[in-house]
């Protein structure tokens, strides 16, 4: 997955517990899970806003994008070549 969340790090440098985090930002401990696991679709912007409070962070502290395309061996990363859609 190319999102990394990092709801974990943050939480333990500040020696938070999940079950502390979760009721200051107003979420459940599972969903607090299902965030950190990286098993979300899609996070709200006050959601993402109400834990970048509470953790005093800012959302790229939370979430980190990482390439997860091959490269070529060259450390060129390689693409698909696009799909033809003609006569779809």
């Amino acid at each position: 997955m190319p999102i990394v969340v990092r709801i974990d790090v943050e939480l333990a440098r500040r020696k938070m517990s999940v079950g502390e985090f979760a009721e200051r930002v107003g979420l459940t401990p599972a969903n607090v899970a299902v965030l950190k696991n990286g098993r979300a679709k899609a996070v709200r912007f006050s959601t993402l806003e109400a834990m970048c409070r509470v953790l005093g962070c800012q959302p790229g502290d939370l979430l980190e994008w990482v390439d997860d395309e091959p490269d070529d061996g060259a450390g060129r990363r390689r693409h698909a070549a696009p799909r033809d859609t003609a006569g779809s």
